[in-house]
């Protein structure tokens, strides 16, 4: 399940963070299943997961993954409603892999680097997750939207390291400006329409992150 920072929690270590949030009621999210519930559906994810990474997104279908996971495809629907469902329910399994790699995982992007190294991490490994899941974000429709939940980790993730690194002015703004270029259809509409090398568009987001912590801008 995707996490939802606390404004409380901002000025914590990250670490705290994740102790904190875990405690909070997601809010956008359905109750939480029973254990074997949550079993049967990770199962269903997964057959759906291996299925686009041997075959792509097209493969997908609910008859696929329904005999990928030897289950009828009435229980595929009942768990995801639509096809929508399980890319948004695929989206949503990858986006909770990746906040577990910000929160605990190795540096960079992980705790034990610089705020200023973490904050480069994090928008290089922002674009290529997103690139990465391009199809899979198209094939979720509306369904694929970015839940509140998840825009509210990234967003909180951008002003925690922000603060760390004694930026001045409207941190929540500021956060918006550089979370923005960070999205898939921006990233589609650079890499792939102006065939902008991804190096190019990662150093160029690297110079943005420059501005922005410049210690001549930010002097009291």
């Amino acid at each position: 399940m995707v996490r939802f920072y606390s404004d409380r929690a901002e000025t914590c270590p990250t670490t705290s963070l994740c102790r904190v949030h875990d405690l909070l009621p997601m809010f956008d999210q359905p109750p939480r299943e029973r254990s074997d519930a949550a079993r049967n559906r990770e199962a269903l994810l997964a057959a759906a997961a291996r299925l686009v990474e041997d075959h792509g997104v097209d493969a997908v279908t609910m008859d696929s993954v329904a005999a990928a996971a030897g289950v009828g495809k009435g229980t595929v629907f009942r768990r995801f409603d639509s096809r929508e469902g399980l890319m948004a329910a695929l989206l949503n399994r990858s986006e909770t892999e990746w906040q577990g790699l910000v929160i605990s995982g190795p540096p960079p992007l992980g705790p034990g680097a610089s705020a200023i190294e973490r904050l480069h991490a994090f928008g290089h490994s922002r674009m290529e997750v997103n690139l990465q899941h391009a199809e899979l974000i198209r094939a979720a429709g509306r369904a694929g939207e970015r839940s509140y939940a998840a825009v509210s980790f990234a967003a909180m993730h951008m002003r925690y390291l922000l603060g760390q690194l004694e930026v001045r002015g409207d941190l929540f703004f500021l956060a918006t400006a550089l979370l923005a270029p960070l999205e898939m259809v921006v990233l589609v509409q650079q890499t792939q329409v102006d065939a902008i090398p991804l190096d190019r568009v990662q150093a160029g987001w690297d110079d943005l992150v420059r501005r922005v912590v410049c210690s001549e801008v930010n002097r009291p």
